[in-house]
This record gives C-alpha cells, structure tokens and sequence, in this order.
C-alpha cells in the first residue's frame, strides 16, 4: 500500500441532489484536493445490491435473460437486485431467487463484494453462490421481462470469453464461483 494514502483524501465542501428517481438519486459534490484545488464529483446514488450464481442439481447456472435499454438488446446475466431498506442482504438473495428464477436456495455462501462503478456510482454489490435448489416462486417486478436459461458452469465460462455474457456483475460473480467450483 502506497504511503501517499493520507494524500489521496479529498474535502467534500457542499453535496446537491439534482435528481431523485425510483432507483436511483444523482448529486453533484464540490470536493476539496489536497492540492487545494477545488473540483466537481458526480455521484449516482444507488442501494447495496446482490447477484447470485445459482447453482441447479446438474450443475448448470440458473441464468436469466432480459432486455436491457441501455444496452439496446437483452443481456444473459446472473439474478441480481437492490437490497431493500432493513433488509440484509442474504434475504435479498432469496428474495430475488424467488422473484426471478422461481426457487429458493437451500445453502448461500457469500463469494465476496465490489464497487460496481467507482468513478461515478456508490453501488456496492455483493455476490453470493446458491445451491441446492429447490421451487419457490415470488411474483416478479412488473416492469420486469425475464427469461430464465440453464447454461452448464463450463459454457458460462465460455460465453464470457466470447462475449455472450457482457456485464460486469455476471462476469465478476461467475469467475469468483470458479475459485469455489472449479471450472469442471
């Protein structure tokens, strides 16, 4: 770890919201260097959030596939969604288990956590792997349109190498799974 730490600290001087939506809040802060320069941070403001690799009795990845607007296309990517106030996030796992691939987990291993856009974002996510798999359903958001696909473990990998699976938390998750499964 560099000595310089203490130098990289920066003086938030006054924070603005700018916009508040239904997930999301956008603020802009004027921050303070060490230098003494003064400079504009832009923040979106986002909740916790979990992605899940799920883990079927024949070793497939429970998947789900779905439009992305900003992407312009749907994307296959892992369960994932925000932890909602006072809930921790071992019951979002569930939750979005429930809501979007219709079991319940009957173990949870937590797989490790990471800033999904530092730059401009204070989303932290929080990966997990669940097994043992059994039928739950929870109805799913209404502005939800999800297709749910089974892809052998080896394949997932496979699809982020070729590009199939393009966003960063399925990439993350299914690769820190492999630390705990291999990639048989």
């Amino acid at each position: 770890m560099s000595d310089n730490v203490g130098s990289l600290t920066e003086t938030t001087l006054s924070s603005e919201v700018m916009y508040r939506g239904r997930i999301l809040n956008l603020r802009v802060d004027t921050v303070q260097l060490p230098s003494g320069r003064v400079a504009a941070r832009e923040v979106a403001e986002h909740s916790d959030s979990i992605c899940v690799v799920p883990i079927d009795d024949d070793g497939n990845v429970v998947m789900v596939r779905q439009f992305r607007t900003p992407t312009g296309g749907p994307l296959l990517e892992l369960p994932a969604g925000g932890v909602e106030p006072g809930e921790i996030s071992g019951e979002t796992v569930q939750r979005e288990l429930q809501e979007e691939i219709g079991h319940r987990a009957g173990s949870i291993q937590r797989l490790a956590g990471f800033w999904l856009a530092p730059g401009w974002c204070d989303e932290f996510m929080h990966a997990y792997l669940a097994t043992a798999l059994t039928p739950s359903k929870l109805p799913g958001d209404d502005d939800e349109n999800i297709a749910v696909e089974r892809v052998s473990f080896p394949q997932a990998l496979e699809f982020i190498a070729d590009g199939t699976i393009s966003d960063a938390k399925s990439i993350a998750g299914l690769l820190l799974a492999m630390r705990v499964l291999g990639d048989n």
